[in-house]
């Protein structure tokens, strides 16, 4: 039975702290511990989970802020996301009702506000990741702009075709240049029913689509889930054209930094977008728009990291990875034992050896996190995305240089 007050759910300064002790620690690989194969009958308590968890959670995971993490989209997250999301899971506050969270309601509102003028946007709102923006940007397409079908390149994210299959919408891809950038001159001669989904930093290269071309079609998206922060750097010139369109994706847990799962969607004509992608209900004091129903208040870590750093501070850590990137392509592009693909255009460096069959033996031996593979063309290549500011670019080329010098 129950006793009047149950602990479990009361604040305790002790056991959190223990928490967060457990973060700091070193575990050694062979500590993990092998979690039940079934549900157990009586549970060992909340204390002792943390402890047989801790080894295999944090010691287990990649650690995405290591001096070599270079190799994925997968930032590292301030310490001020981490408490702020601490402080929404203790309140588990639900956006769908503006009764139970108010104020997480009008900071997410906020940091649309403070966002959505780099990209010329007039708002928007938050979901768990760029999937579901796409997704929710060729939806509004659909209702507002009554398109038949998507136009985007076969460099696109998944996310878009699977954005037409769901919504019911022809999808029609267009090759893409030795850049990897959609070719304008391929796209169809009439797009007065088609939604143009151009893409700012594909997946595979980081290649940017000519946002010249944003209103040609009945309706623009950008997906700038990965590129997207450029703008609010030095670099936002690489961008340009991307206030034409009609909405823009941003993954907010790329080059925004934040935990998973966060995402934005904004729109150019925010009212008209959301009135046409909003449905009511008896349960409900305010329409309920986009895809979500129940979702929880992630534009409160974002806040607090915009908040605490500033623009300038945002835009100084994204520099910092738009300048490693540089120097690592700089460093291949002089060693005559490697071919670099191309110039990084959003700091994604993709590169092999001239030796192209020692690709695979290459990636063998280099440490985990500073690489990763992605296929052109049918053929493998080694990819570096500088999504963290405390990569070590010198230890990055001692690891790369070494193995070359092996091989």
């Amino acid at each position: 039975m129950l006793e009047p007050l149950d602990k479990e759910f009361l604040f305790d300064a002790q056991a959190l702290r223990y928490a967060v002790e457990l973060m700091g620690q070193q575990f050694a690989p062979d500590s993990r511990v092998v979690v039940p194969p079934k549900l157990p009958e009586d549970g060992v308590g909340s204390l002792k989970t943390l402890e047989r968890l801790a080894p295999s959670v944090l010691g287990g995971a990649m650690h995405l802020g290591d001096a070599k993490a270079f190799a994925h989209k997968d930032p590292p997250t301030p310490w001020v996301t981490w408490a702020t999301t601490l402080w929404n899971a203790s309140l588990n506050q639900n956006l769908l009702h503006p009764e139970t969270a108010p104020v997480a309601r009008q900071m997410e509102e906020t940091v649309l506000d403070w966002l959505c003028p780099y990209f010329g946007m007039q708002g928007g709102h938050m979901t768990p990741g760029s999937s579901a923006a796409n997704l929710t940007a060729c939806w509004a397409a659909r209702e507002c702009a009554d398109v038949k079908e998507i136009v985007a390149s076969e460099a696109a994210h998944l996310s878009i075709k699977k954005a037409a299959h769901i919504l019911g919408l022809a999808f029609r891809a267009v090759r893409v240049d030795s850049t990897g950038a959609l070719c304008p001159q391929d796209l169809p001669k009439d797009l007065s029913r088609s939604a143009l989904v151009l893409t700012s930093g594909t997946t595979s290269v980081g290649a940017l689509d000519s946002l010249g071309l944003a209103g040609r079609a009945a309706w623009t998206h950008v997906d700038a889930a990965w590129g997207g922060p450029l703008r609010l750097t030095c670099y936002a010139n690489r961008l340009s054209g991307i206030e034409h369109a009609d909405s823009v994706a941003v993954s907010s847990h790329k080059w925004l930094f934040q935990p998973k799962e966060s995402a934005l969607i904004m729109f150019r004509n925010v009212a008209k977008a959301h009135e046409a992608i909003s449905f009511g209900g008896s349960y409900l004091s305010e329409p309920n728009i986009g895809l979500l129903g129940s979702h929880g208040a992630t534009a409160i870590p974002l806040l607090a990291m915009l908040w605490s750093w500033g623009r300038a501070g945002l835009a100084k850590r994204i520099e910092h990875c738009v300048q490693m990137a540089d120097t690592l392509a700089q460093h291949l592009s002089k060693d005559f034992r490697a071919e670099l693909l191309g110039q990084p255009q959003t700091a994604i460096v993709v590169w092999r050896p001239r030796q192209v069959h020692l690709v695979e033996q290459i990636i063998k031996q280099l440490p985990v996190g500073i690489a990763s593979t992605v296929t052109i063309n049918n053929e493998k290549w080694i990819r570096h995305t500088a999504a963290n500011p405390n990569a070590d670019i010198a230890q990055i080329i001692d690891e790369i240089n070494l193995i070359l010098d092996r091989t």
